[in-house]
C-alpha cells in the first residue's frame, strides 16, 4: 500500500518561499496514471487543491497561486516538493500531499494522503 509522509519547515518567515517535500513509498511515482498533488487546510477553512505533479512529469497549478507555486520531482528519492514563494500569514495551513488515480483539482478524488504538517508564517 502507498504511503506518503510530509517534511519541511513548521515556521517561514513572510516573503520567504516555502519547500515541502512528500515522500512516497509503497508504490512509484512514475506509475502511470497517477498524480500527485499538494492540498491545504488554513484555519477554519475547507481543503484548498493546490497543484500536481504526474506520473510523466508534467504539471497544473491552481490558477490564483500559479505565479508563486512550482513543484519538482526527485525519481532518485521517490520525493516530489511544493515550492510556494513569497508567502505571507494566509499561506498558513496544514498542507497535505496526496495520490489520485487520474488528472483531477477535486481533493475527494485523492485517495491516499499523508499525514499533514503544519506550516505557520510569522516574522
Amino acid at each position: 500500500q502507498v504511503q506518503l509522509q510530509e517534511s519541511g519547515p513548521g515556521l517561514v518567515k513572510p516573503s520567504q518561499t516555502l519547500s515541502l517535500t512528500c515522500t512516497v513509498s509503497g508504490g512509484s511515482i512514475t506509475t502511470a496514471y497517477y498524480s500527485w498533488g499538494w492540498i491545504r487546510q488554513p484555519p477554519g477553512k475547507g481543503l484548498e487543491w493546490m497543484g500536481r505533479i504526474g506520473y510523466s512529469g508534467t504539471t497544473r497549478y491552481r490558477p490564483s497561486l500559479k505565479s508563486r507555486l512550482s513543484i519538482t520531482r526527485d525519481l532518485s528519492k521517490n520525493q516530489f516538493t511544493l515550492h510556494l514563494s513569497s508567502v505571507t500569514p494566509e499561506d498558513t495551513a496544514v498542507y497535505y500531499c496526496a495520490r489520485a488515480d487520474k488528472d483531477t483539482t477535486v481533493v475527494a478524488e485523492y485517495d491516499f494522503w499523508g499525514q499533514g504538517t503544519q506550516v505557520t508564517v510569522s516574522s
